[in-house]
């Protein structure tokens, strides 16, 4: 399965696209993440979407394929034109990035409790 994917939909006249990527967290864990974002085409995305985390690639490619194949059931076709919202889908990776890693330290340990 593909780790990304560019969806393309053609109804009354306007095209709508989704695009998805699968990629890794940078916390060393293994964690992997599924990032979507969709809107008009040639224009800027109206949502970013992630879910996860996944752990490994496998899981969040599991994940995709299912998305994938619902999506093509409501009329989406493959688009093979590269990916135009990439670095949008780049900075929703920082933020849960970000987000995962303040989440790490949030427990308190206190065995006298």
């Amino acid at each position: 399965m593909a780790r990304d994917l560019c969806l393309i939909r053609h109804c009354l006249g306007i095209v709508t696209r989704i695009e998805c990527e699968v990629r890794p967290l940078a916390d060393g864990r293994g964690l992997w993440t599924l990032l979507c974002a969709a809107g008009m085409n040639a224009a800027q995305p109206s949502a970013i979407k992630a879910q996860g985390p996944f752990h490994g690639p496998l899981q969040a490619e599991g994940v995709l394929a299912a998305i994938a194949s619902n999506l093509i059931d409501q009329g989406y076709r493959v688009c093979p034109d590269p990916a135009i919202w990439r670095l949008h889908l780049q900075a929703e990776l920082r933020r849960q990035q970000a987000e995962h890693g303040r989440h790490l330290g949030d427990c308190q340990f206190r065995p006298e409790t």
